[in-house]
């Protein structure tokens, strides 16, 4: 579970990271380039919860089947909140 919670952690750095890099890009009136961010930090955080859940299955021995809830609470949760940060953005 601890390590669910780190996995998470770095997703919500992941979208910190993207986020800054929009505005660094785009300046800090253009809101438009926040969302497209969110939306870039959804397709890497994709990327990167489908490796966390091969090394869980590669690496510590669980089964696809025992991995893929962990895949789904740990894409989700960040996923959610950058959805917000789309939504509010976009419709700026």
């Amino acid at each position: 579970m601890m390590h669910t919670v780190k996995v998470i952690a770095g997703g919500f750095l992941l979208l910190a990271v993207c986020l800054v890099v929009g505005r660094l890009i785009g300046g800090a009136g253009n809101s438009s380039i926040l969302a497209r961010s969110a939306l870039v930090f959804i397709a890497l955080w994709f990327i990167g919860a489908g490796i966390n859940m091969r090394l869980g299955v590669t690496k510590a021995g669980y089964s696809v089947t025992e991995e893929t809830p962990f895949f789904f609470l740990v894409f989700l949760v960040p996923t959610a909140v950058a959805l917000v940060i789309w939504w509010t953005f976009s419709r700026r």
